[in-house]
C-alpha cells in the first residue's frame, strides 16, 4: 500500500477524496518536494510538539517555520520537538522522517496555521518514502476538521542549510579582531574618562570637541526643547555645565561614537533610522523611571541607550543574516524578535532551537568593549521576560520602557509585555503610566528630530 495504513484508513471512513502521486524513493521530505517538481507552496507539513500533558501536531505549509514562542502562548504549554524515537512510536505505520500532516488519523490534537486553510490544493506526504498525497482545499479542510486554528508561523524565506550558528561560536566571532569592530578611539577616551572619579566637565569637553559633528550634536541635544534652557548655549563646556550634565553628556558622546564602529543600512524597522529612535526614547524613558526608583539615572539611560547595540553588530558581522531578519521583522509584526533569531540562525540537528539572539550578542560585545555591568546585563538580558539576577532593576527598566513604547510602534518588538508584572516588580502603581506618557508626548518631536540627525 503506498500510504500509511492508518492514513488510508482515516481517508476512507470520512470519505475524503484524494490521489496518490509516486515519486522516487527518498531520504527525507525536503527530497519529496524536489522530487515532486511540484512548488513548494502547495505542500503541507507537520511539526510534532511534546510536553508532560501529550502530543500535539502542528500544521502548517512547507515554505514557513513554526514559530514556536506563538504556540506556547496559544496554548499555555511549554511543547517541544518530538525526537525521533518518540515520532517512531506515534507513527509507526510510516516511514522514518515522513509523518502526515493529518493528526485525527493518528489521535493527535491539532494546530493549524490559518494560511493552510485558504490553499485551494495540498500535497503532503502520505507517510511513506515513495508516495505523495495530493487533495483539494474542501477535502483538506475535512481532514483537519477539529483543528484549532491561529497564526503559527513565521513567514518568509526559511534558513535551509546554513550552518546554525551557536552562541560559543558567535563569541569566537567577536573576539577575532579582524572582524570585531573595535571600540573606537574617541568613545573609547570618552569611556575612560568616565572611569576617573576626578575627571572635570571641561576635561570632557575638550574631548568631544576633538570631533566637529560629535560637538554639533551635543550641541543641538544641548539646545533641543528637552531641556528648555532659557538662555544660550555657546560651547560644548557650557552644555555639560548648564544644562546636561557631566554623565548624562558622556553618555550621549559615548553611545554616538560607539555607533561609527558598525556599517549598517539605515533602512527597514531594524536599519538605523530605527534603531537610533528606539534607543533615544528608550533612554528617555528609563531615565525617567529610574527617577522613580532610585536608580541612577545616568546609568539607567546609559542601559536604555545602549540595550540594542546586538542588533547592529548582527548587521555589521552577519550581513545575510541582518538582511533576512528585516525582512522577516516587516513580514511578521506579531512574532517575537526571539522566535525571527531562531528562524534566522536555524535548528541543531537535534532539534533544540539555539537562542543566538542580539540581546546575548549585545552582551558579548559590551562585556569584550569592558562597560558597566548594569549596561551589559541589560542588553543581555531584555528579551527575557520574568528575569531574576544581577543588575535587575536597570534590565527591568529597559524591558518596561520597551513595552512602554511598543504602542508608539517604537522598538523592535510588537508583540504584548506583562506591563502590571513589571510595574510591581519595580515597586510602581499604574498611576505612573499617565504620566509618563505625557512626558513621552512633549518631548517627542525632539526625540524625533535628533534621531534622524544621528542616523543620517
Amino acid at each position: 500500500m503506498a500510504l500509511a495504513a492508518r492514513l488510508a484508513n482515516f481517508f476512507q471512513k470520512k470519505g475524503i477524496d484524494y490521489r496518490e502521486l509516486p515519486i522516487d524513493q527518498v531520504l527525507n521530505l525536503d527530497a519529496a518536494v524536489m522530487a515532486s517538481g511540484r512548488p513548494q507552496n502547495e505542500f503541507v507539513q507537520a511539526t510534532l510538539l511534546i510536553d508532560i500533558e501529550g502530543a500535539m501536531m502542528a500544521i502548517h505549509r512547507f515554505d514557513s517555520a513554526l514559530d514556536l514562542d506563538a504556540v506556547r502562548q496559544l496554548t499555555g504549554r511549554r511543547l517541544q520537538p518530538l525526537t525521533a524515537r518518540q515520532t517512531t512510536r506515534l507513527f509507526s505505520d510510516c516511514d522514518p522522517g515522513f509523518a502526515p500532516p493529518i493528526g485525527s488519523a493518528y489521535g493527535l490534537k491539532m494546530l493549524i496555521d490559518e494560511d493552510v486553510l485558504n490553499l485551494d490544493r495540498a500535497v503532503f506526504t502520505a507517510g511513506t518514502d515513495n508516495s505523495l498525497v495530493e487533495v483539494d482545499g474542501r477535502s483538506l479542510r475535512l481532514a483537519l476538521a477539529g483543528a484549532r486554528k491561529a497564526q503559527l508561523v513565521i513567514r518568509g524565506q526559511g534558513n535551509g542549510d546554513r550552518k546554525a550558528l551557536s552562541l560559543d561560536e558567535v563569541a569566537d566571532k567577536l573576539q577575532k579582531l579582524y572582524r570585531l569592530p573595535p571600540m573606537p578611539a574617541l568613545a573609547l577616551r570618552i569611556l575612560r574618562l568616565t572611569a576617573n572619579t576626578e575627571a572635570t566637565a571641561r576635561e570632557l569637553a575638550e574631548l568631544i570637541e576633538f570631533d566637529p559633528s560629535l560637538t554639533a550634536q551635543i550641541m543641538r541635544y544641548a539646545r533641543s526643547a528637552l531641556f528648555n534652557y532659557p538662555g544660550q548655549v555657546n560651547s560644548v563646556q557650557e552644555a555639560v555645565t548648564r544644562v546636561l550634565g557631566f554623565d548624562r553628556v558622556a553618555h550621549i558622546a559615548l553611545g554616538i561614537a560607539s555607533v561609527r564602529a558598525f556599517e549598517v543600512p539605515r533602512q527597514g524597522m531594524l536599519g538605523m533610522d530605527a534603531f537610533w529612535r528606539h534607543s533615544l526614547y528608550c533612554a528617555f524613558v528609563c531615565q525617567s523611571l529610574a527617577v522613580r526608583c532610585d536608580l541612577d539615572k545616568g546609568l539607567a539611560y546609559l542601559c536604555g541607550l545602549l540595550h540594542n547595540f546586538g542588533l547592529l553588530l548582527v548587521g555589521h558581522l552577519f550581513p545575510a543574516e541582518f538582511d533576512e531578519l528585516n525582512q522577516l521583522r516587516e513580514a511578521n509584526p506579531e512574532a517575537s524578535m526571539h522566535s525571527l533569531e531562531q528562524q534566522v540562525f536555524g535548528r541543531a540537528d537535534s532539534q533544540e532551537i539555539l537562542a543566538v539572539g542580539h540581546g546575548a550578542i549585545g552582551g558579548i560585545l559590551h562585556r569584550l568593549w569592558q562597560l558597566p555591568d548594569p549596561v551589559i546585563k541589560s542588553a543581555g538580558m531584555h528579551q527575557h521576560p520574568g528575569y531574576h539576577g544581577e543588575h535587575e532593576r536597570y534590565v527591568l527598566v529597559v524591558q518596561l520602557a520597551n513595552a512602554l513604547l511598543k504602542p508608539r510602534g517604537i522598538g523592535d518588538e510588537f508583540n504584548p509585555d506583562d506591563v502590571p508584572s513589571l510595574l510591581e516588580a519595580l515597586g510602581f502603581d499604574a498611576g505612573i503610566l499617565d504620566g509618563l506618557e505625557q512626558e513621552v508626548d512633549r518631548v517627542a518631536p525632539e526625540l524625533d528630530a535628533l534621531a534622524t540627525s544621528l542616523s543620517a
